[in-house]
C-alpha cells in the first residue's frame, strides 16, 4: 500500500476503512475484492515483506507480516463521527465512473441517500457562481478589473482610506483579494427572519454577520471573503436584472445538465423531500432540518455530487477547448490561472472561482461547508480524475481526505495531495484505541515518521477539547500541558489550558495559565473576562 508509515511494532492500529461492506458500491476496477483503504496507521514492513500487487488491497494481502490489522469500515467511521450520509462521486476519464450513496438523510432515519439526495454546497457555492459572473464578462456586461462600483445598482462599496489608490473588482472578489470582511456566514434557522441582500451587506438587522467592508487595500494580500462573493451576487443581479437563481440556472446549470442543482433560498418543498438534514457534532439534527442563506452565491447551492462532477468535467474540459458549454477555453484558462501571491497570503495559490495547488499544476478545487453540510470538491484538469464528496454532518471532513486518497490510489491519480489534519487523526486514535495511543502517535508525526499529517499548535488543541467536552479532565488537563510545552510562546495553549483547569476546579492554576496566555497576547478579550470571573469569585 502506498503511505506506509514507520510506526513502531507496539501499535496496533492499522487499516481503517473498507468500502467493501457495501455489496452494491460499483466495482472501481475490474479486481471487484479490491477494497478502499482510507487510512493506514502501519507497522514499519518486516524483513521479507512483500508489497501487494497494484490494485490489490494491502490490508488484506496474504503475504502481509505482523499482526492482523483492526479494520473500520466505512459505516462504522461514519458512526465514529456521527455523521448519518455521504454521497461520492467518483471521475475518471472526464466521466463520471460511479455515483453513490452512504448512510441515511435524517440522524436515525431510515430512508437512505441516493446520488440524487440533495446537499447544501457551502462554499462550492463559489465556483459555480463564479462560471456565471465570467459568463457575463464575456459578454461585455461586466468587466474583471474595473470598480464594481461603476456597474453597482442597488447597493456601492463604500469607499475609505483603503479604496483611495486601489478598487475593488471582480478579479479580486472571485480571488479572494479584493480586501473585504466577512470570512462565512451561518445561515438563518428556520423561523427566523432572513435579510435582504443588501441587509446583509451593510450588517443591518435581521441581518446575523457584520456589515461588508473594505479593511485591507484592494490586490495587497489574499484573505478569504464570503462577504466579497455577496458583493458579486449583487453584481450579478443588478447588471441582468434577474433574481439570482433564474440567472445562473439560465447561464451556468441548465447548460450543464446540472439538472438537480438550484441556488433558491429558501429550497421550495418540491426539492425539499429530496433534501438531507443537517447534523450536528452530536448527532443531533439541524433545527428545522437546514439553514437558509440569503448569501446565495457565497453559500446558497443546493446540489448532488454527481451534479458537481458535471460542472468538474465542464470546465476540465472547456480548459482544453473540448466543451464550452458555458465559457470559452481562454476564459477557463484565466479561471485556473493563480493571481499573484503575497507572503502573508493566508492560503496556496488561487484562481477566479477555484483553489488550485502548489504541488499539482492542473489541480481546481473547492470545500464547502453550511451549518450540519460539509462537501468536498477536487479535479484534475489534464486527466480527466477528480472525486466529489458531500454528507450531512458538521464532522464530515474528518473522512474526506482519506476517501480522496483512496480514490486517488485506486484510479491511479498523479496527485500530491495536502497534508491532512493531524488534529483528525488523532481523534481517530483517541476514538478507536486510547488518548496515549493518540499522544505516541503525535510523537511519531514530530518525529517526521508520519509527513502526510501537517503539525500545529491547533492538533493537541482539538485533542484536548474533545476529551474536555467528554469531562475527561486529566486526559485533557494532559493534553493541553503537552501543548504548551510544544508551544511555549504561543498564547492560545496556555488559555485552553487555563480553560481546562476552570473545569476541574483549580482556580489558582486557571489564573496563572490565564495570566500567561494574556502576557503573550494582551488582545485576548475572551481570556481576560474570564480571568476576571475567576478573581471576582470568592
Amino acid at each position: 500500500m502506498q503511505g506506509w508509515l514507520p510506526v513502531s511494532p507496539s501499535d496496533t492500529l492499522l487499516s481503517l476503512l473498507s468500502l467493501e461492506q457495501y455489496d452494491d458500491l460499483p466495482p472501481p476496477t475490474v479486481n471487484n475484492s479490491c477494497c478502499f483503504v482510507l487510512l493506514c496507521l502501519a507497522h514499519r514492513p518486516e524483513p521479507g515483506f512483500t508489497r501487494a500487487h497494484p490494485g490489490e488491497c494491502d490490508c488484506q494481502s496474504p503475504v502481509r507480516q505482523g499482526p492482523a490489522p483492526l479494520e473500520l469500515t466505512l459505516k462504522e467511521f461514519m458512526h465514529k463521527y456521527n455523521i448519518p450520509g455521504l454521497s461520492v462521486a467518483v471521475i475518471d476519464n472526464y466521466k463520471i465512473a460511479w455515483a453513490k450513496g452512504f448512510g441515511v438523510t435524517v440522524p436515525g432515519g431510515n430512508e437512505p441517500v441516493v446520488p440524487t439526495t440533495l446537499f447544501q454546497a457551502g462554499s462550492i457555492s463559489k465556483p459555480v457562481a463564479a462560471a456565471g459572473a465570467l459568463w457575463l464578462v464575456e459578454r461585455g456586461k461586466l468587466t474583471l478589473d474595473e470598480d464594481v462600483n461603476n456597474k453597482l445598482k442597488s447597493w456601492k462599496v463604500p469607499e475609505n482610506e483603503f479604496t483611495r489608490t486601489e478598487k475593488v473588482t471582480l478579479r479580486r472578489i472571485m480571488s479572494h483579494t479584493a480586501g473585504l470582511t466577512v470570512h462565512g456566514f451561518p445561515g438563518y434557522a428556520a423561523g427566523e427572519p432572513a435579510p435582504a441582500l443588501v441587509q446583509v451587506l451593510n450588517g443591518e438587522k435581521p441581518a446575523n454577520t457584520a456589515p461588508i467592508r473594505v479593511d485591507v487595500v484592494p490586490g495587497s494580500r489574499m484573505r478569504y471573503s464570503g462577504g466579497g462573493v455577496t458583493i458579486e451576487q449583487q453584481l450579478m443581479i443588478d447588471v441582468t436584472g434577474k433574481p439570482f437563481p433564474q440567472f445562473m440556472k439560465e447561464a451556468v446549470l441548465s447548460k450543464i445538465g446540472m439538472s438537480n442543482s438550484t441556488y433558491e433560498q429558501p429550497l421550495p418543498a418540491a426539492l425539499a423531500v429530496h433534501a438531507a438534514t443537517g447534523t450536528r457534532p452530536n448527532f443531533k439534527p439541524l433545527e428545522g432540518k437546514w439553514h437558509v442563506y440569503p448569501e446565495m452565491a457565497a453559500a446558497g447551492l443546493w446540489t448532488t455530487p454527481t451534479d458537481l462532477a458535471k460542472f468538474a468535467i465542464e470546465i476540465a474540459l472547456s480548459k482544453q477547448g473540448k466543451a464550452n458549454h458555458v465559457l470559452s477555453q481562454k476564459m477557463v484558462r484565466e479561471m485556473l490561472t493563480p493571481v499573484p501571491r503575497h507572503p502573508e497570503d493566508e492560503s496556496g495559490p488561487v484562481g477566479l472561482g477555484f483553489f488550485l495547488s502548489d504541488k499539482s499544476a492542473d489541480q481546481f478545487g473547492h470545500d464547502g461547508s453550511d451549518e450540519g453540510f460539509q462537501a468536498s470538491l477536487t479535479m484534475l484538469a489534464d486527466s480527466g480524475k477528480g472525486i466529489v464528496i458531500m454528507g450531512n454532518s458538521d464532522t464530515f471532513f474528518y473522512i474526506t481526505p482519506h476517501i480522496v486518497d483512496a480514490v486517488a490510489r485506486e484510479y491511479g491519480w498523479s496527485f500530491n495531495p495536502a497534508q491532512k489534519s493531524a488534529g483528525h487523526v488523532l481523534l481517530l486514535l483517541e476514538n478507536v484505541k486510547s488518548t496515549q495511543t493518540a499522544l505516541d502517535f503525535y510523537a511519531k508525526i514530530k518525529q517526521g515518521e508520519a509527513p502526510e499529517y501537517k503539525l500545529g499548535e491547533d492538533a493537541l488543541n482539538m485533542l484536548g477539547y474533545h476529551l474536555l467536552r467528554q469531562k475527561r479532565m486529566d486526559e485533557a488537563i494532559k493534553v493541553f500541558q503537552l501543548n504548551v510545552q510544544e508551544y511555549p510562546k504561543s498564547w492560545n495553549p496556555y488559555d485552553s489550558l487555563a480553560e481546562a483547569y476552570a473545569a476541574a476546579g483549580q482556580k489558582d492554576l486557571a489564573i496563572q495559565n490565564y495570566e500567561k496566555s494574556l502576557a503573550l497576547n494582551p488582545n485576548n478579550k475572551n481570556g481576560a473576562e474570564k480571568l476576571k470571573k475567576l478573581k471576582d469569585a470568592p
